[in-house]
């Protein structure tokens, strides 16, 4: 079976009110948009239940981060088990941000992961290198490096609850987008070393998308690579020109 097209929108701390949200929901929800294309998007967790009952019933909701405990005195968090008692279906973890700005580590990741999907979350796993590591054609030894703290800790059952998120660090918001070949390129990677460390049967089926300045404008040549399953857009979610990228398949 072709895997499913998945279009993630990361809102990240934005917008900064709850009219802002409400203009990007209305949007989204009088958009045409493509219906055979899984769509996800994660507000920041101050909106998560205003977007979870006013966004239509095909988009689906993610938080952009939970602990790996389901409860205690972790001031600040969000758990897992939350998350699914307030019918979030979704998290993001190990983005880039959380890596570089709040010191999370691989195997806290993992841990994390573990978690979300004990609890039933399904799971948008971000990885990927930063462009000193580009330049140095340390690429593919980076993030099966990331991606193996996870294998460690999971059955190989796990992985039907996961999307893997390639974001090259030195794309995210910078303007600067990996071409086609190169998200293609470090994709097929992941899917190789998922089929050689997992199983054929779980990297095939193994959504893999992409992340890193996607727009409009590049969404269309992207989106035909044959590893590049979708996407997950950070900037551009907060704008109209999401809906065509969620559209990008459409002729």
């Amino acid at each position: 079976m072709p895997r499913q097209f998945f279009v993630g929108g990361n809102f990240k701390m934005n917008p900064s009110s709850r009219d802002q949200t409400k203009s990007i929901i209305n949007i989204l929800n009088s958009a045409d948009l493509d219906s055979t294309t899984e769509i996800v998007i994660a507000p920041p967790s101050l909106y998560l239940m205003d977007v979870k009952e006013t966004v239509r019933s095909e988009i689906q909701v993610s938080a952009q981060n939970c602990h790996h405990k389901d409860s205690g005195a972790f001031t600040g968090e969000i758990s897992p088990v939350q998350l699914v008692d307030a019918n979030i279906p979704w998290v993001i973890l190990g983005h880039s941000e959380r890596r570089t700005h709040f010191g999370e580590t691989s195997e806290f990741i993992a841990q994390k992961t573990k978690a979300a999907l004990k609890a039933t979350l399904k799971v948008i796993l971000c990885v990927g290198e930063t462009l000193e590591e580009r330049e140095a054609g340390k690429t593919a030894a980076v993030v099966q490096k990331q991606l193996q703290a996870v294998v460690d800790v999971l059955q190989e059952s796990d992985w039907s609850g996961i999307v893997i998120a390639y974001e090259p660090v030195w794309a995210i918001g910078t303007g600067r987008v990996a071409t086609s070949f190169q998200a293609e390129e470090a994709q097929l990677d992941i899917r190789t070393y998922i089929s050689q460390s997992v199983s054929p049967s779980v990297a095939e089926n193994t959504r893999i998308i992409y992340g890193g300045s996607v727009t409009a404008a590049n969404s269309k040549e992207l989106s035909t690579q044959p590893d590049v399953d979708g996407f997950l857009v950070g900037g551009a979610s907060l704008k109209p020109e999401f809906v065509n990228i969620i559209n990008s398949r459409l002729t």
